[in-house]
């Protein structure tokens, strides 16, 4: 099974789904759209490098088509990929393609019962010796910028499973109150994604320490969508159905490093290319060259 990025119209079941749920309505979209760059204009408060109708959308699926939390959101991101070039600028792609292929974060090419792409996180694994918890967030946060370039993701959204097996101190440790504030910022309110479930596998006590350090950065509504199971996958599978899991976890699938999406889809897209330059991600351009070469 290969990794895609399904960059085509959404079909008419979502179109009506995405009506009844995120209040995308398309007899009025083009109004709502426009309404949102009167907005942007007219605060001040950032400047997108883009304000064509396609970028735009994200930000207001993302906040269920209301205006004003649409336009904070953008804010927000714009303001956080300013505060933390660390995440964005010179990244080394070579390091980055090694960490990918370590298994520690996975988004498999397949999505859950309800069309929700997942993202597996198995923090246990990571080895902080090698790799820096900020090498971790530049990866993920990468992944989700091509992920959103998908117009299903955008209206779906997505959930979260982190299998906290073998969670050690060493782990912990990383989770200084900055890098901790960054996750739950990057998750709640500066990336124009929709993460409709959180769920939490294999936590030990270890977990709370690190728990504690997020706790009070996420609102009550967050809090409700965080659901822990600990070892009891039975539990897990009333929310995700094990036809859509890997086996590890009671399903029926491989496991699928996250380094899929590099050699089986964004190497091959020169949209999907661009607009990471774009965005500022520079070093990618270095998989086209690759992909130039292996051709020749």
């Amino acid at each position: 099974m290969k990794a895609f990025i399904n960059m085509e119209e959404p079909p008419l079941e979502i179109v009506q789904w995405a009506k009844e749920n995120i209040n995308e309505d398309p007899d009025n979209r083009d109004q709502v759209v426009s309404d949102f760059k009167d907005l942007i204009f007219a605060s001040g408060e950032c400047t997108p490098h883009r304000t064509d109708d396609d970028f735009l959308l994200r930000f207001l699926r993302a906040r269920h088509f209301i205006l004003k939390k649409a336009h904070r959101l953008m804010v927000n991101y714009y303001n956080f990929k300013e505060a933390n070039p660390q995440y964005f600028k010179n990244i080394n792609l070579e390091r980055i393609r090694e960490l990918a292929r370590d298994d520690i974060i996975s988004v498999p090419p397949y999505k859950d019962q309800l069309g929700r792409r997942i993202m597996i996180l198995r923090v246990g694994i990571w080895d902080p010796s090698e790799y820096k918890v900020e090498e971790l967030i530049q990866l993920t946060v990468g992944i989700l910028e091509a992920s959103i370039m998908e117009q299903l993701f955008q209206i779906q959204g997505g959930i979260a499973i982190f299998d906290l097996s073998d969670l050690g101190f060493n782990h912990v440790w990383q989770l200084n109150s900055a890098i901790a504030n960054h996750i739950v910022t990057i998750a709640m309110s500066s990336f124009p994604i929709r993460i409709e479930a959180v769920h939490i596998l294999h936590q030990s006590w270890i977990f709370e320490i690190a728990y504690n350090f997020i706790r009070p950065l996420i609102n009550e509504n967050v809090k409700d969508r965080i659901l822990f199971h600990g070892d009891d996958l039975e539990n897990f599978h009333r929310y995700v159905d094990p036809k859509h899991l890997p086996k590890r976890y009671g399903g029926v699938h491989l496991d699928y490093p996250v380094d899929i999406w590099f050699e089986d889809c964004i190497k091959y897209d020169d949209h999907i290319i661009k607009e990471l330059v774009e965005l500022g991600y520079e070093g990618i351009i270095k998989l086209r060259e690759e992909r130039d070469h292996s051709e020749k």
